[in-house]
């Protein structure tokens, strides 16, 4: 059942992700649109869009969301696989997913913290004469 739901979601997000499928949808909104006077702009026929809308919506979240766990799934083992391949990465950094909030706080701050140092070691590099090039006196 998982493996069919699994290709099932899949091929259903490729779908309705297709431009096509954008078109449609503006196509059955368009001709409800049109035909509005035909029913007298009826209850009836305002709920026929919504109860449409509200349940293909519903539908929607949880195959979208099956497809989008999935990928992330598959990104952090990609990530994951990296970083253990990697001699100069630290493999604490495996797993981040798990950690707390907080822990994570603290690795962003650090991260934060290098990416800071590196600019200003670049700008002050960029600001330093070059020790090869002669100056003008």
């Amino acid at each position: 059942m998982d493996d069919w739901f699994r290709r099932f979601s899949h091929r259903t997000a490729e779908i309705v992700g297709h431009s096509s499928a954008f078109i449609l949808a503006v196509a059955v909104i368009s001709l409800w649109a049109i035909s509005g006077p035909l029913f007298h702009f009826s209850d009836t026929w305002q709920l026929v869009i919504n109860t449409g809308t509200t349940i293909v919506t519903f539908l929607m979240v949880f195959l979208i969301q099956n497809t989008q766990n999935r990928d992330g799934h598959a990104i952090h083992l990609k990530l994951d696989e990296l970083i253990r391949a990697n001699a100069h990465a630290r493999n604490a950094l495996l797993g981040l997913e798990s950690l707390g909030d907080a822990d994570l706080k603290k690795l962003q701050d650090e991260f934060e913290a290098l990416r800071d140092h590196v600019a200003q070691a670049r700008a002050r590099q960029s600001r330093a004469p070059d020790a090869g090039r002669p100056t003008k006196e």
